[in-house]
């Protein structure tokens, strides 16, 4: 049944203050993992989970919406895999800022902080930027057997046409570097594809590494108790590179071969296909948080400004329908989306009218849509809505910011909580408020 917050329309924003959470008010700590599916780009609402049938031409576009198997939620035709499972989501219809660049608003929406230069496409990463959510998450739940806390593949995103190239909020920020996530790079669908941390220079055996490691212990004993701050960053880093070297847990997660050929093709022989499947096999060897990054498909991604639903049609859609619907199957049979929080979200959303001369959509962050599930996430729901032509929230707006609050709240990391940078200074780790009408009771 869908969710009374997706059927109370007259709410006003005021009242939307009333499905806030502190802490302990649902869903806390409700999830022990967490998987961000970042759609880079911003994919159209209209096309994907807040179709409009009864729209103008010019706003409902190519596509027909389909029923579900939620009685009354409509999504688009082509998401033809999730439509029986979204007794599993809550669609969040409702996402909304005013930040229509895509690297500042990449950062909000992947830090839950705004950026240290908004609206602007400009500006590149820094050490000032807000750390990844997963390097926050890092921070407080920690992987068994030296896997590591925080995991992105399968790039750092980046825009061509944006000055300042690749979106901040990607790394740990002031955390320091030896808090980022581990990045792994590459097209895991490819043959003969390796975790490039693995691959140990031409000639360097695994016990000549150890060998490394105990000379560089020697060193180490022999430094003073007043090491500065940036030995003992490389000190960290060096163990963690060691750790992940000669991790058998890690090494057996990424080895693709060990699936069935079978699961590999349910989840698409695809670049992001395979990376959602890397990313369920690390959730359930116990790494905390996984973020898989729409890849570099050449043609700038879900931005589509041109040819819109023949991207959606053809190559957007497809693969990140396969793979979002055969991650929930296998969580959802495992038992491990009772505790795992899956968010499918991009940076913002398209403008409801279609530019006829190339049928494309531009920028719309006003407006778009996202989707939870597990951890306590209320299922087959609809948080918020909005008006007729998806322009603007009707009831109960969530921004970037409460969402990135939200999957703290869920993940247990208390609102009252700071984190010092690399200088000393304190940091709040909330700049929204967690979202309680997305949980079961609330």
């Amino acid at each position: 049944m869908i969710g009374s917050a997706a059927i109370s329309h007259g709410a006003s924003a005021a009242g939307a203050v009333s499905n806030i959470a502190a802490n302990g008010a649902p869903g806390f700590g409700t999830a022990r993992r967490c998987l961000m599916l970042f759609m880079w780009g911003g994919p159209s609402q209209l096309d994907t989970f807040d179709p409009k049938p009864s729209a103008p031409a010019e706003v409902r576009g190519e596509f027909a919406s389909v029923e579900t198997a939620v009685p009354g939620m409509q999504i688009c035709e082509h998401f033809r895999r999730l439509a029986p499972l979204t007794e599993l989501v809550t669609l969040v219809r409702s996402m909304t800022h005013d930040d229509p660049a895509h690297l500042s608003s990449a950062h909000t929406t992947l830090t839950g902080h705004l950026p240290p230069v908004n609206k602007s496409d400009d500006e590149p990463p820094s050490r000032s930027d807000s750390p990844h959510l997963g390097a926050l998450a890092a921070q407080f739940l920690k992987s068994p057997n030296g896997l590591p806390s925080a995991v992105s593949m399968p790039w750092h995103t980046l825009h061509p046409a944006a000055p300042g190239g690749t979106a901040p909020g990607q790394t740990a920020g002031w955390l320091g570097p030896a808090a980022d996530p581990m990045l792994v790079t590459g097209n895991p669908a490819a043959p003969g594809w390796s975790v490039p941390v693995f691959q140990l220079a031409d000639g360097l055996s695994v016990a000549r590494l150890e060998q490394r490691r105990g000379l560089l212990r020697s060193l180490d004993a022999v430094r003073s108790d007043t090491a500065s701050t940036v030995s003992r960053n490389l000190t960290d880093q060096q163990t963690a590179a060691f750790n992940l070297l000669g991790s058998s847990s890690l090494q057996a997660a990424f080895d693709l071969q060990s699936e069935r050929p079978s699961t590999r093709e349910r989840y698409g022989m695809n670049i992001h296909g395979q990376c959602v499947l890397l990313a369920r096999r690390l959730l359930e060897q116990g790494v905390p948080f996984v973020s898989v990054n729409w890849h570099n498909d050449g043609q700038n991604f879900w931005d589509t400004h041109g040819n819109n639903f023949n991207r959606l049609r053809n190559s957007l859609i497809p693969p990140a329908d396969q793979a979002l619907a055969a991650v929930l199957e296998d969580l959802r049979d495992s038992g491990l989306l009772d505790d795992t929080l899956v968010v499918w979200t991009g940076e913002f959303g398209r403008r409801p009218q279609i530019t006829a001369a190339n049928a494309g959509r531009e920028h719309h962050p006003w407006c778009y849509s996202s989707l939870l599930a597990g951890a306590g996430i209320q299922r087959g729901s609809i948080y918020g809505s909005s008006d007729r032509i998806a322009a603007y929230p009707r009831d109960n707006p969530v921004s970037p910011r409460d969402l990135g609050a939200t999957v703290m709240h869920a993940l247990g990391i208390p609102s009252d909580r700071t984190l010092n940078d690399l200088s000393g200074r304190p940091h709040q780790l909330y700049a929204g408020r967690p979202v309680a009408g997305l949980f079961s009771g609330s």
